[in-house]
């Protein structure tokens, strides 16, 4: 997995435990985990697109 593929991936993971304590602290917000799928999608393309 190249650097930047890497780096993708942990921002998505960060951003995955970001929305999860947004939501436990604050409530449930639509619009933090329709960013987070973006991101999983995006960084999903990247490996991808890789590999390809």
């Amino acid at each position: 997995m190249p650097g930047s593929t890497r780096a993708m991936a942990v921002c998505t993971v960060c951003g995955l435990v970001v929305a999860t304590a947004y939501t436990v602290a604050l409530g449930g917000n639509g619009w933090v985990w329709f960013l987070w799928v973006v991101l999983a999608l995006l960084t999903i393309g990247m490996a991808t697109a890789r590999r390809v």
